[in-house]
């Protein structure tokens, strides 16, 4: 069964995303390729994004490395909301609960990774107890402020155990 991975570049202080949900600070830090990132599209089946990053901004934008993994990724994409859109967009399922995501993420992605895009979506499955993963790269910048890898005010803590064949920032969840 495919595993949820929760992925995601941050500043050294903890961000994902500037004030706002801006993605634009990324871009100079995805010029030189990392050898672990390259090699994580090809792991992923299906990814389950929150509205928010869904609709928010691409530091690739208006360029032909614009979408998920820089264009890289093309498979199916569920987006977790409330609020879809009216009319539907092509290649993206909108889904209103997030154990329907996880479930219909997990059938596409067969026995590749699920990758959640979005600290929201993350927070929610390491609420429920179904985030396996967490890879994290960090980017040589403080934002200073923005939206935090995880933010969970009064949440539990969550202990991660360092896979060992895995690039530094790569862990399981270890659920209690």
């Amino acid at each position: 069964m495919a595993k949820l991975l929760y992925s995601a570049t941050m500043s050294l202080d903890g961000f994902i995303a500037a004030p706002g949900g801006d993605m634009s600070w990324l871009t100079e830090h995805l010029a030189d390729p990392d050898p672990a990132a390259e090699g994580l599209v090809d792991r992923i089946g299906a990814i389950i994004a929150g509205n928010g990053t869904f609709g928010g901004g691409d530091p690739n934008e208006g360029t032909d490395k614009e979408g998920a993994f820089g264009g890289q990724y093309d498979g199916p994409m569920f987006v977790l909301t409330h609020r879809p859109p009216a009319e539907p967009v092509p290649g993206i399922t909108f889904v209103g609960d997030l154990r329907t995501a996880v479930a219909e993420a997990r059938a596409a992605a067969g026995d590749r990774y699920v990758n959640i895009l979005g600290a929201n979506v993350a927070r929610q499955c390491i609420e429920a107890g179904i985030l396996d993963e967490v890879l994290v790269f960090v980017a040589p910048v403080l934002l200073g402020d923005g939206v935090r890898l995880f933010d969970s005010p009064g949440g539990t803590r969550v202990r991660l155990e360092q896979l060992e064949d895995e690039p530094a920032h790569w862990y399981r969840v270890v659920y209690p």
